[in-house]
């Protein structure tokens, strides 16, 4: 065995390179398809991976104690960062453990208007995952397509919130503001143009027999190693198990959507990209229905000593006022207790487990 296997580090499981076929090789952190998350130790045989060795830890960011030393409301930024594809998914199932342990009502309106903004963020991530697919695959022409409908839902996002890839928009009891004037004539226009777009990037993909050579038969993974491992979103549903939270947990309404779960049985790359393909139609549908239910409405729960109140109440009454203040100055105390409160993701199950211990602060964020 060579001296530089030899001297691997014992934390890696050393790899068998009895063959002189097979080749080792070290990808990342600094790779163009890593970004900088990871190490693996590969074994290749020829263009096959035979063995793989991972080495994670390069994004820690220490997110989890950060919780401890902020205000509930202040906690919502740091939602947005964890996963920046999926920040309005992350703001839900953290403000909703809050909620839980408050016992707050979310009206109507608000309700609505998260599960239009979840399922738009959902077709970007989406489109994010399906543009650098293809793009690593070997197909540039889909990234560009895929772009130019995220932007599209960016820009959506960013007349909402004011922020585009954090913007922080769900609030504990609610949300930030209203929508703005004009919201729901762009929101339409883009769902006017969107089915031909994605026709579009069904033309240009899934019948590309080089497409499918390079995905079908690769990377299976069975019902019962799904299951075995943990995954859970496009990924379980793959390998043929119909779960899906906004179904069989739901959440915000959805049970009052009309909408299917994807489910593709063989398990392999082919089968997860055809998963987030018909994901796609789906969340537009739950879009068009969201929109449809839209009326006016309070975007806020009843709950003055939470909620920060409006802008024009605070000119008008001293006690709004003097919430205002004691909201941020102080914060606001939540029941002790704790709490885990999931939803379904773009890329699968995101739970949020809540320990409060009666304070301003969480006591514990995971």
């Amino acid at each position: 065995m060579s001296v530089a296997v030899e001297n691997i580090s014992s934390k890696f499981e050393v790899l068998d390179q009895s063959l002189e076929s097979q080749m080792t090789l070290s990808m990342g952190p600094q790779h163009p398809s890593t970004h900088g998350v990871l190490r693996l130790e590969l074994q290749l045989d020829g263009e096959m991976v035979i063995k793989a060795v991972p080495d994670i830890g390069y994004l820690h960011t220490g997110m989890e104690k950060l919780f401890e030393y902020k205000k509930y409301q202040q906690g919502i930024v740091i939602t947005d960062r964890m996963d920046y594809l999926n920040p309005l998914g992350n703001n839900l199932a953290y403000v909703m453990a809050a909620e839980k342990l408050l016992n707050l009502e979310i009206p109507e309106r608000a309700q609505v208007i998260r599960v239009l903004f979840c399922e738009l963020q959902r077709i970007a991530s989406h489109m994010v995952w399906l543009g650098t697919h293809a793009l690593d695959i070997g197909a540039m022409s889909p990234f560009f397509y895929c772009f130019r409908q995220r932007e599209k839902i960016l820009n959506l996002i960013e007349a909402a919130s004011g922020g585009r890839m954090t913007p922080s928009y769900f609030r504990i009891g609610g949300l930030m503001m209203d929508l703005p004037a004009g919201f729901e004539r762009r929101c339409k226009q883009f769902l006017e143009d969107f089915p031909a777009a994605l026709d579009q990037l069904e033309t240009l993909i899934t019948g590309n027999t080089i497409w499918q050579s390079r995905t079908k038969g690769i990377g299976v993974i069975t019902a019962e190693e799904a299951i075995d491992w943990g995954l859970t979103g496009p990924c379980l549903r793959g390998s043929g198990v119909s779960l899906d939270l906004r179904r069989d947990n739901p959440y915000s309404g959805y049970e009052t959507y009309d909408f299917e779960v994807p489910v593709e049985p063989d398990g392999d790359v082919w089968a997860r990209f055809r998963v987030r393909m018909r994901e796609l139609y789906e969340s537009y549908k739950i879009v068009v229905q969201a929109l449809e239910r839209l009326k006016p409405g309070p975007i806020k729960a009843d709950a003055p000593k939470v909620v920060l109140p409006d802008r024009d109440d605070m000119r008008k009454h001293m006690d709004s006022l003097i919430h205002h203040f004691l909201i941020v100055a102080e914060g606001f105390n939540v029941p002790e207790g704790e709490v885990y409160h999931a939803i379904e993701g773009s890329k699968g199950e995101l739970g949020c487990y809540l320990r409060s211990n009666g304070g301003p602060k969480p006591d514990r964020v995971h």
